[in-house]
This record gives structure tokens, sequence and C-alpha cells, in this order.
């Protein structure tokens, strides 16, 4: 078994979760960490994690997947935090399995599946979702009275403890699947309440220092630019070759343009 703990967070997940925890069966400890849905998330947890942890949140920090860290009982020093609506890939599971361990973390590439086909090009998401608990948090930043804002850390890394500052992070190369768009009015829902967010983070200028010194340069700059929707449909259609998924990659690529005219607008309002 890979000496790892897992930790799924979910909110009414039935239709992924077992997917999703099935893939995981080659790590030692499985959590499944719920926000008190009404579906059967809680069964199908049952079935295949070694513990379900029902969490509400109290309004205030650390939100779900600090409080995670800071109050479940982990049985390994690394975690690896998956969302429900994601699955591992076998290539990823080897590559996790012949790992030394000698980074504090390690970032992980999220391959998007739109209407069910897995995209093999466009924007590729990379997550620091695996890594030393003594090591890395989760930051807190000033977003709590933002409109947007909820119960789970939003987007952006987390980060290096300061006693910790200049330990090297390493990057998987093999992906794990996101199932992005299945639940397409859940999705637009989603991203009008990031869009709200990310705009009231930009405003404020609360977003927390990325760990990779590039990342950050580069979201300092995309963040002030204002043609962003324009940048990031091009960047996933054409710099990032996502035509070569055909229909699927052209509507991913418009679906950036969308989120960035969304963040445009709320921006506006400010």
């Amino acid at each position: 078994m890979i000496p790892v703990s897992a930790i799924v967070t979910t909110y009414n997940e039935e239709k992924n979760l077992g997917r999703c925890l099935r893939s995981l069966k080659d790590f030692d400890q499985i959590i499944v960490v719920d926000s008190n849905s009404t579906d059967r998330t809680h069964d199908i947890a049952r079935e295949y994690a070694d513990h379900l942890e029902v969490f509400t949140w109290n309004g205030q920090y650390p939100k779900k997947r600090q409080w995670c860290l800071e109050n479940l009982k982990i049985a390994h020093q690394y975690v690896f935090f998956v969302d429900g609506d994601e699955e591992i890939t076998e290539e990823l599971i080897e590559e996790i399995r012949k790992l030394d361990f000698s980074k504090a973390g390690y970032f992980v590439k999220g391959q998007y599946v739109w209407k069910d086909k897995p995209l093999k090009h466009g924007l590729v998401n990379n997550k620091l979702v695996l890594f030393d608990i003594t090591k890395i948090e989760f930051p807190v930043v000033n977003d709590l009275d933002m409109k947007g804002m909820g119960e789970m850390e939003g987007h952006y890394q987390p980060i290096l403890k300061p006693e910790y500052k200049g330990k090297t992070l390493g990057k998987i190369q093999n992906s794990l699947l996101h199932y992005a768009y299945e639940d397409r009015q859940g999705w637009y829902q989603r991203h009008q309440r990031y869009a709200a967010w990310e705009a009231a983070m930009i405003k404020r200028d609360a977003y927390p220092q990325d760990p990779n010194p590039q990342r950050e340069t580069f979201k300092k700059i995309f963040r002030k630019i204002p043609i962003r929707p324009i940048i990031a449909f091009c960047h996933s259609y054409f710099v990032k070759v996502g035509f070569l998924d055909g229909w699927a990659g052209y509507e991913f690529a418009k679906s950036r343009y969308d989120y960035y005219i969304l963040v445009k607008e709320y921006l506006s309002r400010q």
C-alpha cells in the first residue's frame, strides 16, 4: 500500500464518489470529509473509505482543508487531497508509488474530462495536493466577508510553513482526471460564485503568494491585464493546442473566456 493518507472532500457527490474512491484503493488510508450531504454520499463513503468525517463549517478559519490537517487522525506524514469528482489514474498511482518523498510537496496535474471526453490538450491545472503535513499549510486570507466565499479554501495553493521556506517542491508527470462538466447547471452555479470571490480577492489584493515564484509572477501579471478573457481563451485553445481536442476543446476554452468575463463584470460592480 502507498504510505499516504488520501483525504477526499465532498458535498452531494453520489454520482462521482464511488469512481473516485475505487481509484484510491492502493492508498493505505482513505478519509472522506463531507459537508452534510443530502444524497447517498455517506453510504458510498462508508462502503469504500476507512473513515467518514462530517464537517460543519463555523464560518471562520480554518476552512475545510486546513481543518482536516488540524483535526483528523491522519496516519501518514504525507496527505493527498482529492475532490469527489476526480479520479486517480493507474499511471499516477504507479508514479506516486515510486516517489522517495524527499520533497516538501508535489504538484499534481488535473486533466479535465469535458462531457465524458478526457481532454489531452488545453489548460492543465497544477495543484499542490500531495504534501508533507509537517511542512505545508493552507494560509488564512482576508476573504470572510466576500461575496462568493465558501467553506473551502479558494483557488490558491497551500504554502510552506515559515520555518520551511526555501524547501523544494516536486512535480508529478501523470495526471488525475477531473470530471468538470458532468453537472452543467452545478458547473455554472459554482463558477458564478468563484468569479464573484475572485473579483473581490483581486480588488483587495488578498491572494497569498504562490509557492512557485514563476507562477506567482505570471499570476500577478495576468490579474492586471484587462483582456484576460481573450488571453485565457487563446492560451487554452491555441498556445496549449486545445483545438486538437475538437469541439470539446473549443467548448472548454470558451468556458475559460466566459469565466473571466464574469470576473470582469464583478470587478466593474465594485
